[in-house]
């Protein structure tokens, strides 16, 4: 038996697999996110752990004999976070999210004093990133700098609570800015350029390594008849990757989650600084990957539906036969965008709303503007040299069969879509958590059984390039135009 723990920004999950990778049994807990400044976003730490511990409880007592018999655990989570522990291991101050905005002026400043950051690291300095965040915290909350032991990413700090061990995987520490993505091992300049050394951070493993085992007061609390391993995981689309069996090169998965992701997994490390493409390690040994990353693909369609007052499958629902793009366009920049703007200033808006514009047209406005957007990041891929013919679907989003016909004619790929519509992070997690166990990655990331697969429409795809290149040209008119 497995365990995958994915934690989200959402929501904490937990899945138990057995040996054929069926599923047991799963348990989800909620969690908020706090924003008590513009552009700022926040967890408490120790918020994810209580969450893991109310799903592990359930899953407990929901099928003991199950959990009984667990041999592996993996992590996956969401990147970027900057936990900060003083040398008592609780945290100084709450996480600094992935999607957070504050440090805009320290990503041109790492960038101008640092170039490495742009070699070694092979990543635009974000304000999604780790590195510009801790820069902000010794900038402007030197005490909790000066206290700062280690510097941990959101799942880490629950492996620290599983195990006991400081220990982090290489797909997510990629995502930190501080690694040399190449070696696949931190860069002693890069840390110095924010102030830190090694003694900072985790020691490093594969994802599919093992990182510790179970403390032993947790392995009776959840009836654990031996103490599990605990793999090295990864960072929330790796895993994701894994869960979809896109570990070899030139596979891929497209993913409309609270972010949207074009993710094509690579044999060595291709960065692409320019479009602010992501080129990070994978979660699986001796691989890479590159990833055009959006801010908002589901949240867009989640705002619509909250100002409308409506739920999102009632919008995607009433949308019918896609014959065309909408006559309305939408950027879907509510926070910024990264892949290719790399623009934390520029916020989202329509364009083209007339009398007869209804939330109909909205709604598929919305649709098309975030596949657009994941468009703009095919481009970036494909111009660092990724190629790729079809992507798995994951994420919430991929349940609208519109919304992907549409990301499939834009794109001009297949899209499959696996048969039960789950396997993401938390299943990749699983996974990497069976490969630490048993000692191999032989067999274990298998691509799923799919429902579908959707072509591009060639109805579509003309109609639609037409659309894209029009949309293009609002970026750079409203920068323009100061907005």
């Amino acid at each position: 038996m497995f365990i995958g723990l994915d934690i989200g920004t959402s929501s904490v999950k937990a899945i138990l697999l057995d040996e054929t990778q069926a599923l047991i049994a799963s348990a989800s807990e909620p969690l908020t996110v706090q924003r008590p400044h513009p552009s700022w976003s926040e967890q408490d730490p120790d918020g994810w752990w209580s969450a893991c511990e109310k799903a592990m409880d359930r899953l407990a007592a929901e099928v003991p004999s199950a959990m009984a018999a667990v041999k592996g655990i993996g992590l996956s989570g969401h990147m970027h976070g900057a936990t900060l522990l003083g040398v008592d291991d609780q945290p100084l101050r709450p996480c600094i999210l992935w999607n957070d905005g504050r440090s805009a002026s320290q990503c041109a400043e790492l960038e101008a004093s640092e170039p490495k950051f742009l070699s070694l690291g092979g990543n635009r300095v974000m304000p999604g990133f780790t590195a510009p965040k801790l820069q902000w915290v010794r900038e402007n909350e030197p005490e909790v700098f000066e206290k700062t032991a280690k510097v941990l990413l959101p799942k880490d700090y629950v492996r620290l609570k599983l195990t006991g061990e400081h220990a982090g995987d290489m797909s997510d520490s990629a995502g930190t800015l501080w690694l040399d993505v190449a070696k696949r091992d931190w860069s002693d300049e890069l840390l110095a350029a924010t102030g830190l050394t090694r003694e900072h951070m985790p020691r490093l493993v594969e994802g599919s390594e093992n990182s510790g085992q179970l403390r032993a007061e947790l392995c009776q609390r959840w009836g654990m008849s031996a103490a599990p391993v605990v793999a090295g995981g990864g960072g929330d689309n790796a895993a994701s990757a894994c869960g979809v069996g896109a570990v070899t090169p030139g596979s891929g998965f497209v993913s409309l989650g609270t972010s949207g992701v074009v993710f094509v997994t690579n044999d060595k490390f291709s960065p692409n600084v320019e479009s602010a493409v992501h080129a990070f390690c994978h979660a699986v040994p001796s691989t890479w990957h590159q990833m055009g990353v959006i801010l908002s693909a589901t949240d867009s369609l989640n705002w619509l539906a909250n100002t409308l007052d409506a739920s999102p499958a009632d919008l995607t629902g009433e949308l019918g036969e896609i014959t065309g793009p909408s006559p309305v366009h939408f950027l879907p920049y509510l926070g910024g965008e990264r892949t290719p703007h790399n623009d934390v200033d520029i916020r989202a808006g329509f364009y083209g709303i007339a009398h007869d514009t209804d939330r109909r047209a909205l709604t598929h406005a919305v649709l098309d503007g975030v596949a657009f957007a994941l468009k703009d990041c095919m481009a970036a891929l494909e111009a660092a040299g990724s190629s790729v013919e079809r992507l798995t679907a994951v994420g919430g989003g991929s349940r609208s069969a519109a919304w992907l016909e549409i990301i499939a004619s834009l794109l001009n790929v297949t899209i499959d879509v696996p048969a039960d519509g789950d396997f993401g992070a938390s299943l990749g997690a699983a996974r990497l958590g069976q490969a630490a166990a048993t000692g191999t990655v032989d067999g274990v990331f298998t691509a799923p059984p799919m429902s579908t697969s959707i072509e591009p429409r060639s109805d579509l795809t003309n109609a639609y390039a037409d659309a894209y290149g029009r949309w293009r040209q609002l970026y750079p008119a409203l920068k323009q135009a100061g907005f």
